[in-house]
């Protein structure tokens, strides 16, 4: 899986912001808020990659256990597919 061309993250305060840019702006009705970690893992979507890929490279980083991790990764995919943003 990977992120929908056509949004960027931009930092706002202690929080990210995903934009949609281009076309995208016409269709895009919502706003996902992410924190750190949600931002690391929207730079990992960037390219093709697997959930457990995204697992290794989230405990590799943060001082997390896998069942945690497992968790906040399905959380965050379940939001961008909500918001259409995985392709």
């Amino acid at each position: 899986m990977k992120l929908k061309d056509g949004f960027i993250l931009r930092k706002v305060a202690d929080r990210y912001i995903a934009v949609a840019v281009g076309k995208e702006s016409v269709n895009f009705n919502a706003m996902i808020s992410v924190n750190e970690t949600g931002a690391f893992l929207w730079e990992k979507l960037k390219n093709e990659t697997s959930e457990q890929e995204l697992l290794s490279a989230l405990v590799a980083e943060y001082d997390v256990d896998e069942e945690t991790a497992k968790a906040d990764i399905s959380e965050f995919l379940e939001k961008l597919r909500d918001g259409k943003l995985l392709v």
